[in-house]
């Protein structure tokens, strides 16, 4: 096998979105969102696992013996690599995520005129949602890069592992990452109260504590901003509802309805010149918004956003459209993506 290194210095070259290694299979890379061979040879499952931990610190090896998951990032060539270790069938497996050294900006991302409001926002709650490999982590750097391009602010990152690398323009930026700086986004959540920051980046609201933390922040001037793994805004008001039990349910939707500002579910398609393209369902927290979440009236949120143009809002179906008006995508991919049944 030869030295790993050479299989990211590969996805740099070719502008691979994800590099996938994994034992006894062929190396592969993703490319404008299709998988392709980086060859023929399938991977030895010995050689790539002493390969692999020869990418670890002792405590990061340590830790993958123990919970045989690890998320860590990667420089190679001065290009950065968000990476998941994982073990399938006993080998281990690597994906790794290439991330831009450059932020993109709101034009190169296409951002509609809700997602430049948001970053003018003082406090609340903004989610970007969406499947993973989707763009959330790029979309959501761009909104807090232009908060650092714009005003002074004191900016707080909790990250799994830190993505995106910012430099201090107008604000003061620090980035803490899971396992090194912190033990966890709870915990780190907990402290960051006492930090003094004015927007707080959270990488993903994954349990009860976190986003019930989240949400207090929200609640106490702080403008937060975070992800969640669902496919439209309804579903993310869903599930952050679900995470609690029955009795904490009514108070969660008062406090979501109170401090949420918005959400935006995208989804990225290939473009007919070969790229990838973003599609943004984006929902408003208008005061009739506010009330169907107090109310649990979640499947009236789809009709507010239809109805709700002049606030900004966006459906999925109507950002498709807009998409192939301006011959950005095929009528093919347009007619896959939209309605309810997303097809191959």
């Amino acid at each position: 096998m030869k030295s790993i290194k050479l299989y990211f210095e590969a996805a740099i070259e070719q502008g691979a979105s994800d590099l996938h290694l994994v034992g006894d299979e062929k190396p592969c890379l993703r490319i404008q969102g299709d998988l392709q061979d980086v060859e023929e040879k399938v991977l030895p499952p010995k050689e790539l696992e002493t390969a692999v931990l020869g990418l670890l610190s002792a405590e990061q090896k340590k830790k993958f013996q123990e919970k045989l998951e690890l998320d860590f990032g990667l420089d190679v060539k001065g290009v950065r690599f968000r990476v998941n270790l994982h073990r399938q069938e006993g080998h281990v497996g690597l994906a790794a995520r290439m991330i831009p050294a450059e932020i993109p900006s709101p034009e190169e991302l296409r951002f509609e005129p809700a997602l430049n409001n948001f970053t003018d926002l003082l406090d609340g709650l903004v989610l970007v949602v969406g499947p993973t490999g989707h763009g959330k982590s790029t979309t959501l750097a761009s909104m807090v890069e232009e908060i650092n391009k714009k005003r002074k602010a004191h900016i707080m990152t909790i990250e799994d592992p830190i993505e995106f690398l910012f430099q201090d323009k107008e604000s003061l930026v620090e980035q803490r990452e899971i396992g090194t700086d912190t033990h966890s986004f709870d915990e780190a959540l907990k402290h960051v109260l006492r930090q003094d920051p004015d927007v707080i980046l959270v990488g993903e609201m994954r349990d009860p504590e976190t986003i019930a933390t989240a949400l207090t922040a929200a609640e106490t001037g702080h403008l937060v901003f975070s992800t969640l793994h669902t496919s439209s805004a309804a579903e993310a008001v869903e599930r952050i509802v679900d995470v609690f039990e029955g009795s904490r349910q009514k108070q969660v939707l008062i406090q979501l309805g109170a401090v949420l500002r918005g959400i935006v579910a995208q989804q990225l398609m290939p473009s007919v010149q070969g790229s990838r393209v973003v599609a943004r369902e984006i929902l408003v927290n208008t005061p009739a918004i506010s009330n169907l979440v107090k109310e649990n009236n979640i499947p009236q949120i789809y009709s507010a956003i239809q109805t709700g143009a002049k606030e900004g809002m966006v459906t999925m179906d109507n950002s498709v459209k807009q998409l192939l008006k301006d011959g950005l995508i095929d009528k093919e991919m347009a007619e896959k993506r939209m309605g309810k049944q997303r097809r191959i």
